[in-house]
């Protein structure tokens, strides 16, 4: 098992060094700049077309709200919780500044994703839209790229049962016997049947069901971070200053922390971001172009709210607890880490908050992922494949449950790159279709 893990951590070095960290926050950067900042600016207005898009009759699946979230469901999981724990614990306080920068022009990135998702979505067999990468990589580049869109199908699959299964049950089965001494098998089945019970009704269950625990669990986790924050309230801006401050110089070594460097802190930074808000997988794209929305780029607005929700609201709340409850180098990482943090800011009821709050957004991870999962596999199979790919997601969990956590994580990393290469090379191909249709969709607007 050393042996396994010491080879998938060297790739998973390759992957995410730097030409990786350049193509990631390049593209995002690129595509922020060719927008004239449009997801910054218009972020207020984003929010109200949310609002507005409860109820839609236009063509598509699903409401434009649960659109946002079944993605936010796939995207609000173990890296809010566990993630920034890992994040901090082996980067440093530094490696939540890049988080933020990865999801500052993540949203142009998630935007562009959405906006070429629903303009080359198509119509399968089932009567289904279907859309995101590979779709818009076979619709918009042609034939000469679909070797391009069928590697991004092929660790699309393949990254699910790293990040949006294995992952999440393992994460959920540690925290459960840790802080409630459930036993990690008991954890382990009783998610999987909950899962399959949502499953057998497809894409517009898991919305509906999305739609209702998403907003309902980032509200409690959401309160209680903030109820941490406010009792500390005068601790906050040395936190804030040491995140910033960490992020250019090295972090020494102090209690548990071994210390860390300037280009550990990015890529922590970076590779735990992506693995919280998705911008740049190409992952969300699949969920919003079954939207009802005859309009691409409306949908692509609300599709960049998933980032700012993610990252600079979830994450860096999480963040603060850990860093104003001095748990940051205690020696802890992952959702312990994360659990230890909201314990000492809420004695007697801080941890339950994140053992719940793990649970619920492990839970609707699953299920939003094992939408990508499935629309990938029938772009490569057909829509025979479903099924028995529901009866193989299904019984994933269980062994994610009882898998080492570090080589989880590193199996998820590696996949996560490997998925992300593609969608990224699409994406600034079609860049001009992008940044064309906003330009008249808003010239229209006046």
């Amino acid at each position: 098992m050393e042996t396994i893990e010491s080879l998938i951590g060297g790739l998973n070095g390759i992957v995410w060094g730097p030409p990786m960290l350049v193509l990631i926050l390049g593209t995002g950067l690129f595509l922020t700049v060719g927008l004239r900042f449009m997801p910054i600016r218009h972020l207020g207005a984003a929010f109200r077309t949310l609002w507005q898009g409860r109820k839609s009759e236009e063509q598509g699946d699903i409401t434009p709200f649960n659109a946002l979230m079944t993605s936010l469901s796939a995207t609000i999981g173990t890296g809010n919780i566990a993630g920034v724990g890992t994040a901090i614990a082996i980067g440093g306080p530094g490696a939540i500044f890049w988080m933020w920068c990865t999801a500052l022009v993540g949203m142009a990135t998630k935007y562009a994703e959405a906006v070429l998702a629903v303009n080359y979505r198509e119509v399968d067999e089932a009567g289904n839209h279907v859309g995101g990468p590979m779709y818009y990589i076979k619709n918009g580049l042609g034939k000469n790229w679909a070797w391009l869109g069928l590697l991004f199908a092929v660790f699309g699959a393949l990254a699910g049962f790293g990040i949006g299964n294995m992952v999440q049950a393992n994460s959920v089965s540690h925290a459960m016997q840790a802080n409630l001494g459930v036993p990690e098998w008991l954890t382990a089945v009783v998610m999987a049947f909950f899962v399959f019970l949502v499953l057998i009704g497809g894409i517009k269950r898991i919305a509906q069901v999305a739609g209702k625990l998403v907003p309902l669990m980032a509200a409690i986790y959401v309160f209680g971070g903030l109820a941490v924050i406010v009792v500390n309230i005068a601790e906050v801006p040395a936190a804030l200053w040491g995140i910033v401050q960490a992020a250019f110089t090295p972090t020494a070594a102090t209690g548990g922390f071994v210390g860390a460097g300037v280009m550990l802190a990015v890529q922590m930074g970076v590779a735990r971001g992506i693995f919280s808000n998705e911008a740049g997988l190409g992952s969300a794209p699949i969920a919003h172009a079954a939207a009802q929305t005859n309009n691409p780029v409306r949908q692509g607005t609300i599709a960049m709210l998933g980032t700012f929700i993610d990252t600079i609201i979830i994450c860096t709340i999480t963040a603060l607890v850990i860093m104003i409850s001095g748990q940051w180098d205690s020696g802890l990482k992952g959702a312990e880490l994360s659990s230890a943090a909201f314990a000492s800011g809420i004695p007697g009821l801080g941890q339950f908050v994140v053992t719940f709050g793990l649970v619920i957004f492990a839970f609707t991870t699953i299920l939003g992922w094992s939408v990508y999962g499935e629309r990938c596999v029938e772009y490569l199979l057909g829509i025979k494949a479903i099924l028995p790919f529901r009866l193989l997601w299904v019984a994933a969990i269980p062994l994610g449950a009882l898998v080492k956590l570090d080589l989880a994580w590193l199996i998820a990393d590696t996949l996560n790159a490997l998925m992300a290469i593609p969608n990224l090379i699409a994406l600034l191909l079609l860049s001009p279709v992008v940044f064309k249709l906003t330009r008249e969709y808003f010239d229209a607007q006046g």
